[in-house]
């Protein structure tokens, strides 16, 4: 155990109390430890392409055998470390609700925060912990001091929620939305950036972006935006609900002043957790959206007067951190780039079958559409389930239309291939009745 304890440490493993050894453990019964010292000597991308290694992640899952899930896209599966920590907190919970909810695990709350904070590379007292990204995004958009005739650059492909609050405001308080129109795929990000640099007025107070559109997979230049606005004294608000977990990065490299994200996709934190970031000096200036005794203080705990929520869920967090410091960030981000250029070079050749995402890994992750000539996303989605039970999503928004394919670290190669096949025979069907 001390031999374990000392592997965990030096690969940036620091489990909580319940973690080791009664929830990791199972993780390194069968040869699990030897998996994870051979591809620590591996380089990311050659670790991304070891089956052995990948196989022993999936096996931390609990894979139903009903249909292949390739909506990852919505929400991601907790592995079973995670599960068993929001249940053990859960259960810990209901022999005394009142007191080791709010006395004890309410404690845990600092740790967590610290954690994250660790993660992002950002101050623990810049992180509150909330349920998602809609909430943490409502409480910046419904936070931020704006008056009538202030500008807002959005975009039409930008999440529905985070629109509804901005359409809100502007009905309600007579702020002015001014919007981009995306047409994706691109790769070019210099004409990405000026697509909301051509937009700025003096009139302009944010901007508001998303790290990776999640219709169709696209990763914008937040960077670029981000320091075009600054030079005109433009806040920058960026909604990260799919980049998290996924993307090897740290927030200062968005250059962004508002910043939030859901743990329950990438992270594969408990459904329902979620974190919101906005820079030290920037809280005093954003109201807290519940409330609080000090709703415009300086303290980024004010955010997190939500009442009673669920505090298994909350504490489960660091087991989830600890997972994925085991597969490790930069492996993981090299796997889901692995696996969507494995069934995206291959359908794309068919014919009659387009891919809507980009294929640089500089404006893309793990998601990816597809549309087939003929065809409604809806009509692709149906066929995928019926014969081959393949679980994805269809994509009508905008001017985006096709099937949203995500697969997750624990997705096979025979999951894939099984895919590709049910896409070739049913673009070779629809081209038939041609």
């Amino acid at each position: 155990m001390n031999d374990r304890r000392k592997f965990l440490q030096q690969i940036g493993f620091t489990a909580g109390a319940l973690a080791i050894p009664s929830l990791f453990e199972p993780l390194f019964a069968n040869g699990g430890q030897a998996q994870l010292e051979r591809v620590s000597g591996m380089s990311p991308e050659l670790a991304a392409t070891d089956e052995d290694f990948w196989n022993w992640v999936r096996e931390q899952y609990n894979i139903t055998p009903a249909i292949i899930n390739f909506n990852n896209g919505g929400v991601c599966p907790q592995p079973k470390p995670v599960q068993e920590a929001h249940i053990n907190y859960y259960r810990y919970s209901n022999e005394a609700p009142s007191y080791f909810m709010w006395r004890e695990l309410d404690k845990g709350r600092e740790p967590v925060r610290r954690r994250l904070a660790a993660m992002a590379g950002v101050l623990p007292d810049e992180v509150a912990i909330n349920r998602n990204a809609t909430e943490g995004l409502n409480t910046i958009i419904f936070g931020l001091n704006l008056k009538a005739g202030d500008e807002v650059i959005v975009s039409k492909q930008d999440y529905p929620n985070m629109l509804n609050a901005w359409k809100q405001r502007e009905k309600r308080e007579g702020i002015k939305l001014v919007w981009v129109n995306h047409e994706f795929p691109s790769e070019d990000a210099e004409a990405l950036t000026k697509k909301y640099t051509s937009l700025f007025t003096d009139k302009t107070r944010v901007v508001h972006v998303t790290h990776m559109i999640n219709w169709v997979g696209q990763v914008l230049p937040v960077r670029k935006i981000a320091d075009e606005a600054h030079k005109k004294s433009i806040e920058v608000i960026c909604d990260s609900a799919h980049t998290f977990g996924l993307l090897d990065y740290k927030i200062g490299e968005l250059g962004c002043d508002y910043w939030a994200t859901s743990l329950h996709k990438w992270l594969g934190a408990p459904f329902g957790s979620g974190m919101m970031w906005i820079k030290k000096e920037k809280i005093k200036d954003v109201w807290a959206l519940m409330s609080n005794n000090e709703p415009d203080g300086t303290d980024i705990r004010k955010f997190e007067s939500l009442g009673t929520r669920s505090f298994p869920s909350e504490m489960a967090i660091s087991a989830a951190i600890d997972f994925h410091s085991l597969i490790g960030s930069k492996r993981k981000e090299s796997r889901m780039h692995f696996l969507r250029e494995y069934w995206t070079s291959r359908v794309q050749k068919f014919a009659g079958v387009k891919i809507i995402t980009p294929n640089d890994r500089q404006f893309c992750g793990a998601i990816a559409s597809v549309f087939i000539e003929g065809l409604k996303p809806e009509d692709i989605e149906a066929k995928l389930m019926e014969k081959y039970r393949i679980h994805c999503v269809a994509i009508n928004w905008e001017n985006i239309h096709g099937a949203r394919i995500t697969p997750n670290v624990y997705t096979s190669i025979a999951d894939l291939d099984l895919l590709v096949q049910g896409i070739k025979e049913i673009a070779e069907e629809k081209g038939m009745q041609k």
